[in-house]
C-alpha cells in the first residue's frame, strides 16, 4: 500500500558518475564508465551522513564490474550545499578489478533562491 508520508520521510540522494582507472596488463587495455544515484542519506551523528552506493559499470572488453560500498561524509561546498567523495575498487571480474575515485554532484542542484 502507498505510504502517504514517504515523500516527507525520504532523505536526499546524489548523482554519481565517473570512469575507472585504465587496466593495462598483458595487452589488455581498457576502462569502464559508471553512472548511478546514491541511496538516501544515512546519518551517523547529528552533524554528518554518508550514502550507500551500488552500481554496475558499462560493458567493455566483453565484461562489466559491480561495486557496493559507501561515500565519505558530507563535504561543504558553500551556500548550504555539499558533495561526497568515494575512492575504492570495483569487484573482480575477468581476473582483474579497477580503481576509481569520484565526487557526487550536489543534492538538489536547482534548489536555490532567485534574487
Amino acid at each position: 500500500m502507498y505510504n502517504q508520508n514517504y515523500c516527507k520521510d525520504q532523505k536526499h540522494v546524489h548523482e554519481l558518475t565517473g570512469s575507472t582507472k585504465i587496466f593495462n596488463e598483458c595487452g589488455d587495455c581498457h576502462n569502464h564508465r559508471f553512472c548511478t544515484v546514491t541511496g538516501e542519506a544515512i546519518y551517523h551523528n547529528e552533524h554528518d551522513h554518508f550514502h550507500e552506493v551500488k552500481f554496475r559499470t558499462d560493458f567493455s572488453d566483453e565484461h562489466f564490474h559491480e561495486f557496493c560500498g559507501k561515500t565519505s561524509g558530507a563535504i561543504d561546498v558553500g551556500n548550504g550545499k555539499h558533495v561526497h567523495f568515494i575512492k575504492d575498487f570495483t569487484e573482480e571480474e575477468d581476473n582483474h578489478k579497477h580503481k576509481f575515485q569520484a565526487a557526487t554532484l550536489i543534492d538538489s542542484p536547482i534548489d536555490f533562491e532567485c534574487k
